[in-house]
């Protein structure tokens, strides 16, 4: 069983802006994150993002960190883009389903002019909420 960590937990009010990082979030089975822009009923409730792509980002020169580039979840120790759509994790209650990995950005949003390029595109992940509760920075993610 492949284990890894939630790094930050963030939300923001619209869509296209960064997140600000929480101490928690509560996660509504078949919603997404109660309070975030992004959560409804539809197939990319919750995005997360690898703290691996964004120190990536990093090493360009870029000072960016967790919710810079719009995900709700940053991780860490699981190559997020290498799992197939379908695949569930876990973090402690809370059961998701990945339902996409990248997406196609038609326009530069605000994420893309403040940090001069966007990981989400190639490197997040996006997935909806299976079974919902509370998640915290540093909470195990589990591989199921």
């Amino acid at each position: 069983m492949q284990k890894g960590r939630i790094e930050a937990v963030s939300v923001s009010e619209s869509k296209g802006e960064k997140k600000t990082p929480k101490d928690a979030v509560h996660l509504r089975e078949n919603y997404g994150i109660i309070g975030d822009a992004h959560a409804g009923d539809w197939h990319r409730q919750v995005s997360l993002l690898a703290q691996e792509s964004i120190q990536k980002m990093r090493q360009l020169g870029l000072s960016v960190g967790p919710g810079d580039f719009a995900e709700n979840l940053t991780t860490s120790g699981i190559d997020l883009v290498a799992l197939p759509v379908g695949t569930r994790l876990a973090v402690g209650l809370v059961e998701m389903e990945i339902t996409q990995i990248g997406k196609v950005c038609h326009t530069r949003c605000a994420i893309y002019y403040q940090a001069g390029d966007c990981v989400m595109p190639k490197e997040g992940v996006f997935a909806k909420v299976v079974s919902g509760g509370i998640i915290r920075p540093g909470d195990e993610l589990i591989l199921l």
